[in-house]
């Protein structure tokens, strides 16, 4: 059964919180591809002289394959586990997108076994493509309401 993830909170899907989310909602999602997107907006932390830095668009390329994996462990009634960048590689962008712009990100698996997982990465502004990379996110077994108990 397919759902509906653009109806779903972002928050829902990937472990980050307010001011450091670069992912706005999950347009689709398998096993094997997932699309999402994010509008460049003026508070962002990452803005640089109303663009983009290329942290946040190497952000944006990492969260979305964490929402990726959120929809995925939505999907089989897990809770959203913790990810991190373990290598981004042939990492290129072509141009920053400006503030209003709406990023468009194309994920799709090359790999995943065991805890890691293998994605090449294409990032657009409507039919343009501004960046691209591939990049290996590492899972934990740790889910991201583990992390707010151990604040306790």
């Amino acid at each position: 059964m397919s759902m509906d993830f653009s109806k779903i909170p972002i928050t829902d899907l990937i472990p980050q919180r307010s001011s450091f989310v670069m992912v706005d909602k999950v347009l689709s999602c398998d096993m094997t591809d997932a699309i999402t997107e994010f509008v460049v907006r003026e508070d962002n932390i990452f803005l640089d002289n109303k663009s983009l830095a290329p942290t946040g668009i190497i952000e944006n390329i990492a969260q979305s394959c964490a929402a990726r994996m959120g929809c995925i462990n939505m999907q089989q009634n897990e809770s959203v586990k913790l990810g991190f960048i373990g290598d981004i590689r042939n990492c290129h962008i072509m141009r920053r997108p400006l503030c209003q712009e709406k990023m468009t990100t194309y994920v799709n698996i090359v790999e995943d076994i065991f805890n890691l997982t293998l994605a090449n990465v294409t990032v657009k502004v409507e039919d343009e493509v501004i960046a691209t990379a591939r990049i290996k996110i590492a899972l934990t077994d740790m889910s991201a309401s583990d992390l707010t108990k151990s604040d306790s």
